[in-house]
């Protein structure tokens, strides 16, 4: 965990910065299974195998470790979204629902995440009120969040009005964060399920503002027969038909473009996924192909079984 500036003395060795990376682990966990109001310094303290004095050398009180714990929660989520929106806009969306949502659980499952996030069920932090004041970004940082993926929005739908993609974003954020909360405190199978539900909650609830069907259609490519590169120059005429060069592997070659779609190892996953019995809606989860996608796919293989 990185240090913050308002501890009471910053670590200047290794074994320091060990010391209070261990103090606020246990911190975490104690806050996450007692609440903050009946922690105390001395359960952080047992917990983290050290006296108590050694706490109050960072810390003066249980207000600032949990501001600490907080500020580095902001971070770690922070981190979180900017790796979400680095990745492939126009992926499957139901593939961008699922990576949201198992990302988010498995962070979740971290004691850091679970101390902030479960405070809301137990017993109220006397001073939270203060805490906020004196962290104006928190608000901010939520507001920012909320912005960011209705920006994600109107890219992969530019027709989409600001009003409605704000409004889009809210409501998936309040929905997410509801959800997460109720799949804390739930066993790991039920937990489960709600992660799943929340999917498809997700996905019908977005799909037909910033669905698939409103992507760019599949563009026409020259790929190389060799490596499968889409590095591809047109290099002169043989015999009156185009020649290619590629430009990473350096085979000539005369080809037809095709489509830039799914990989054909995803077609055949989804087709095999198919013939062992699972429903389109599960085998979209799994692969994060549009079932729609997949339902074309097995009535084309089935029509050339057919007529074969």
């Amino acid at each position: 965990m990185s240090t913050i500036n308002h501890l009471r003395r910053q670590p200047q060795q290794k074994r320091g910065q060990q010391r209070l990376e261990k103090i606020l682990l246990a911190a975490a966990e104690v806050f996450a299974e007692a609440g903050f109001a009946a922690a105390t310094i001395q359960q952080i303290a047992d917990r983290a195998s050290t006296a108590v004095g050694s706490i109050y050398q960072f810390f003066p009180d249980k207000l600032t470790i949990f501001r600490t714990l907080l500020a580095e929660h902001l971070q770690q989520i922070a981190a979180l979204e900017a790796a979400f929106f680095a990745a492939e806009l126009n992926r499957p969306l139901m593939q961008v629902i699922s990576e949201y949502i198992d990302t988010y659980a498995l962070y979740l499952e971290q004691p850091l995440s679970r101390c902030i996030l479960l405070q809301d069920y137990l017993k109220p932090i006397a001073g939270l009120s203060t805490l906020i004041d004196d962290m104006p970004d928190l608000l901010e940082r939520f507001s920012l969040s909320v912005q960011k993926h209705a920006d994600f929005y109107r890219r992969r739908n530019p027709n989409l009005s600001a009003a409605k993609s704000a409004l889009l974003s809210e409501v998936a954020h309040y929905t997410c964060n509801s959800l997460f909360l109720s799949a804390l405190k739930s066993d790991e199978q039920h937990r489960q399920e709600l992660y799943t539900e929340m999917k498809d909650v997700l996905y019908g609830y977005l799909n037909p503002h910033i669905g698939d069907h409103l992507l760019a259609l599949p563009t026409k490519m020259m790929v190389c027969p060799s490596c499968q590169s889409d590095r591809v120059a047109k290099n002169g005429h043989h015999q009156g038909k185009q020649r290619h060069a590629c430009r990473d592997c350096g085979r000539q070659f005369m080809g037809d473009y095709v489509d830039r779609g799914y990989p054909p190892e995803t077609r055949q996953k989804c087709l095999d996924l198919h013939q062992q019995g699972l429903s389109f809606r599960e085998i979209e989860r799994q692969t994060g192909v549009n079932h729609n996608t997949v339902i074309k796919w097995v009535k084309t293989l089935n029509n050339k079984t057919a007529s074969s």
